[in-house]
């Protein structure tokens, strides 16, 4: 910002003129005809319980801002703890979680519920003194969420500038002293020469009163944000320097943004949706204002919104689209002492996740549980794991979830386990073919809706079970695969591989994903069904991957493949799942538990398609006669590579990560490119130092890329830092396939993968055929 411009606000919107008032009834606006909400402002004393003897009498109430949870010891004096309700995913009804069903004799359900976190955050299990006021909380935490989840962009930012007011209104008063407000520049990461702020604050302080309130905060607020970056580009479209005209700014986004379709129709549209004034809409104009709002929109976002619904065709084979896929799904932390939980299991399906693994080993009391077998997890039973698969399979996603089980049981819990799945899972359980049809291909997703299907050992083939040829006895003698095998091959430590007998029962809820041991490609290519699974650990893969990188892709067009990480990884970090699907592998299951690179690259690939957990391969990895290498992509039909270029021109509130008093962040970007070996790119801009609230860079990176279908971008914030590693400040990642081009914002994610509003970057991206 130029430290000697002269603002002029004549007209500050009125939308930011009234937002102060508005906090300040949003406590009424809020609690207006709502006996819950009423309720819950009071407070209320619940016991928070931890476990079976840790339960614990806390007093809860919600804040007047009615965004704010504060609760309270009884005995710990002064102590209390707050949190945001927008850090609360869900409300869960009874016991349903692993901690209220082990009470469950002591409270009834309809007292019990469950606040879930966003993120990696652990639940809060409360118990209410009565249904009734278990019930009020319930119903409250429910429309508090709704109310959140229906605010528009502006809104969110409303809110934000209001929570920030109230941090840095020390004494409550409602006004806001120098002092305060230089305070306030602090928490919110903008490190301002203090002349500069101070005549700020004056230009503001229309009362000359020393303090601003109300409407003068909103307008220093407003002149300290002041959007330089997107006024440059307004002014090279408006003809009047005042607003966009409806031809203005049909240019804009034929010129800039490059859509298609019929853009008079789309231009009326963002009017009638972004423009706050009324005056400009009955002129078919754009203020710069709703310019503004419409860029900070999903629609001026990065990520194409034809591209988050259902677009792909979800009628061809299970072996051709990408499905996400959790390893070791049952364990919270690391595989070595983590928590085992059945809480895994909903987080993962509740991300979109469709094949989770299991792994059973035999239990006390002729029950099978599950657990990482030779390490000091704890354990839970393998019914309750059916039950949570069979209560979550399908709530963010009707296509269908493949159990992959590791199985470690004799033959007597094999069969407890059969019963299970088909007592608890009913007719959601594949157990046939399709309309029993034979046997020349796997089903679609779209065939498979609401099944779930069993990955397992299985004796004989579909071919045998369709026919009724298989016998009824224990000749099914296998050697137990997957981890236990593969640590073994890694030299972990050496068990002999034992074989191990199938129980009939289990092996029948097997119809489509029979395990298999992998011999060769060529064997494969003779001998295997359609139907059979093979599992490599992450070194195996890329050995094949490395060997005969057509043989994989091209093995990959017809039938199902699982990688998981090697066993060496006992702090549960991931590989990068990107390398496999290069290799068209489909299964490519990841430590949902562990944040970073690899969980950013699963959730951006599987962000599209209505976050359904599959995505469709490109033609050329499904097509059986094409052969498509992953280390010579140029050697492909309709091969077009592109020159990607990402102008990164600027960033909007980054949070801070340091909570070192007066530290402020030093943010860089970095574009990452992970595709093919020859995609793989990084390009970083300068950093800027000190201002973490409204960096501009101007920065241009460029990238050529030869398989675009399989490009995702990864753009990374860091906090430079020259004596040691940057601190992470934030990420957003996505397919090339679903950027669109032109002037755009980024959302930004926590490591968590979680939103952090109203932190974003402000680029302009092209792409250009490479002559």
């Amino acid at each position: 910002m130029n430290q000697d411009q002269e603002f002029s606000f004549k007209n500050v919107n009125e939308h930011y003129l009234n937002f102060l008032l508005k906090c300040k009834c949003n406590k009424n606006v809020c609690i207006q005809g709502d006996d819950n909400l009423q309720s819950m402002l009071v407070g209320a004393v619940m016991r928070k319980i931890k476990s079976r003897t840790w339960k614990k009498q806390r007093y809860f109430k919600l804040q007047e801002d009615c965004m704010t949870i504060w609760y309270k010891s009884k005995k710990a004096g002064n102590t209390h703890s707050t949190f945001s309700v927008g850090d609360v995913e869900a409300i869960r009804e009874g016991h349903q979680s692993e901690v209220l069903l082990s009470i469950a004799d002591e409270f009834p359900a309809d007292r019990c519920f469950t606040l879930v976190f966003r993120g990696r955050r652990g639940n809060l299990d409360l118990v209410a003194e009565s249904a009734e006021e278990a019930q009020s909380w319930i119903k409250g935490m429910k429309k508090l969420i709704e109310n959140l989840e229906n605010m528009g962009e502006r809104e969110k930012l409303d809110q934000w500038i209001g929570d920030w007011f109230k941090k840095a209104d020390k004494n409550n008063d409602g006004r806001m002293n120098f002092k305060e407000v230089q305070d306030l520049l602090k928490m919110m990461n903008v490190d301002m020469n203090e002349h500069h702020a101070h005549r700020l604050f004056t230009m503001a302080d229309k009362s000359q009163s020393g303090a601003l309130e109300d409407d003068e905060f909103v307008l220093f607020y407003k002149m300290l944000t002041q959007r330089e970056d997107v006024l440059r580009v307004f002014q090279v479209y408006t003809a009047d320097g005042q607003k966009l005209s409806q031809s203005d700014l049909e240019d804009f986004l034929r010129e800039e943004q490059l859509e298609g379709g019929d853009i008079q129709q789309h231009a009326k549209q963002l009017i009638e949706r972004y423009e706050p004034s009324d005056t400009a809409k009955a002129l078919n104009a754009m203020t710069f204002d709703g310019f503004l709002m419409y860029l900070g929109s999903a629609e001026g976002s990065i990520f194409n919104p034809q591209r988050r619904g259902i677009f792909q065709d979800m009628g061809q084979p299970l072996s051709h689209y990408f499905i996400s896929s959790s390893h070791n799904t049952y364990l919270m932390e690391d595989q070595l002492r983590g928590q085992s939980s059945v809480e895994g299991y909903i987080r993962a399906l509740n991300r979109g996740c469709r094949c989770v693994e299991v792994d059973c080993w035999d239990g006390a009391n002729g029950e099978p549980i599950v657990y990482h077998g030779h390490t000091l997890t704890s354990k839970i039973l393998f019914k309750d794991v059916v039950t949570a698969v069979g209560n979550y399979a399908f709530k963010v996603s009707e296509y269908p979830v493949i159990l992959s089980i590791e199985n470690h049981c004799n033959v007597e819990q094999q069969r407890v386990m059969a019963q299970h799945l088909n007592h608890i899972l009913g007719d959601k359980l594949l157990k046939s073919t399709l309309d029993g049809k034979a046997l020349n291909g796997l089903p679609s997703p779209e065939d498979l809706k609401g099944k779930i299907l069993v990955k397992a050992k299985k004796m004989g083939g579909l071919e045998e079970a369709f026919n009724g040829m298989v016998e009824d006895s224990l000749t099914g003698e296998v050697s137990d695969e997957d981890e236990a095998a593969e640590i073994d091959e890694d030299n972990l430590h050496r068990e002999s591989k034992s074989k191990q007998r199938l129980s009939k029962e289990l092996s029948d809820c097997v119809v489509y994903c029979k395990s298999v041991h992998f011999s060769s490609f060529k064997h494969s290519r003779i001998h295997s069904k359609f139907y059979e699974v093979a599992s490599f650990t992450e070194s195996k893969a890329r050995k094949h991957l490395r060997e005969a990188g057509a043989e994989f892709v091209h093995h990959n067009s017809r039938q199902l493949t699982r990688v998981y990480p090697t066993g060496f990884r006992t702090d549960s970090s991931n590989f990068n799942p990107q390398e496999m699907w290069n290799a068209g592998c489909q299964i490519v299951a990841l430590n949902f538990q562990t944040a970073g690179e690899g969980m950013d690259l699963n959730d951006g690939l599987f962000s599209q398609n209505g976050r359904c957990g599959y995505a469709l391969k490109p033609d050329f990895m499904t097509e059986t006669e094409k052969r498509f290498d992953p280390e010579t992509p140029q050697q492909r039909d309709n091969y077009q590579p592109i020159i990607l270029t990402i102008q990164v021109i600027s960033g909007q509130q980054l949070p801070k990560v340091n909570i070192k008093e007066g530290s402020i962040v030093d943010p860089l970007v970095r574009v990452e490119i992970h595709g093919v070996p020859m995609d793989q790119a990084k390009q970083e801009t300068r950093y800027i130092e000190n201002n973490g609230f409204n960096p501009v860079w101007y920065d241009t990176l460029r990238f050529t890329i030869h398989t675009p279908e399989l490009a995702m971008v990864r753009f990374v914030v860091e906090d430079y830092d020259k004596t040691s590693k940057n601190d992470f400040v934030g990420q957003y990642t996505l397919p090339l396939s679903c950027m669109q081009q032109g002037y755009r914002h980024i959302h930004l994610l926590s490591k968590d993968g979680t939103s952090i509003p109203p932190s974003s970057l402000f680029v302009h991206v092209r792409f250009t055929e490479l002559e």
